[in-house]
């Protein structure tokens, strides 16, 4: 498969929402309540995207991986939140369940992190859920590791709980 890394468009939107919601109902399946999974609507994600690319903050960037002419996967990184301290944060990586383990992934994670390093942010941070092993495998493999920050959110009312990664 070829990928394609680019800066999202207005364009892109649709397919990063469907991209979000498969990743999340693929990644987070026994993690987080069902209901919720289930009831995950890509098109108001779409126009939250479409709605955010403007504005978007300094070193805040949205990159797509498409293959074949569709949407593959997709990344968010800037600024750590909630204080810019100097370091950067990856805060969003998902790829199509039918792509995991093409090369998609790392290819989204390498330019979103090459761009914090291009913008003086050499040093990043990601969260990512606790129970969700395949994923801290892969950051694991891309040299990250837990920092022993922890976090919790609620979701329809189950506990989520979050390890942060970093990298320096």
């Amino acid at each position: 498969m070829t990928i394609s890394i680019r800066d999202m468009t207005a364009a892109d939107t649709d397919g990063v929402a469907e991209v979000r919601v498969l990743g999340w109902r693929y990644a987070y399946r026994g993690l987080m309540p069902q209901g919720h999974l289930d009831a995950l609507d890509p098109a108001p994600i779409a126009a939250g995207l479409r709605q955010a690319l403007p504005g978007l903050p300094t070193h805040t960037s949205h990159l797509v991986a498409s293959a074949a002419g569709r949407v593959v996967g997709w990344a968010c990184q800037g600024p750590y939140r909630p204080e810019d301290d100097g370091w950067g944060e990856v805060r969003a990586l998902y790829v199509r369940p039918d792509v995991i383990g093409a090369g998609v992934g790392r290819a989204l994670l390498a330019a979103g992190t090459g761009r914090l390093r291009a913008a003086g942010l050499p040093r990043v941070r990601l969260w990512v859920l606790r129970g969700n092993l395949r994923a801290r495998r892969f950051y694991e493999r891309a040299g990250f590791a837990a920092d022993g920050a922890v976090r919790s959110d609620d979701v329809d009312g189950a506990r989520v709980p979050e390890v942060r990664y970093a990298r320096g």
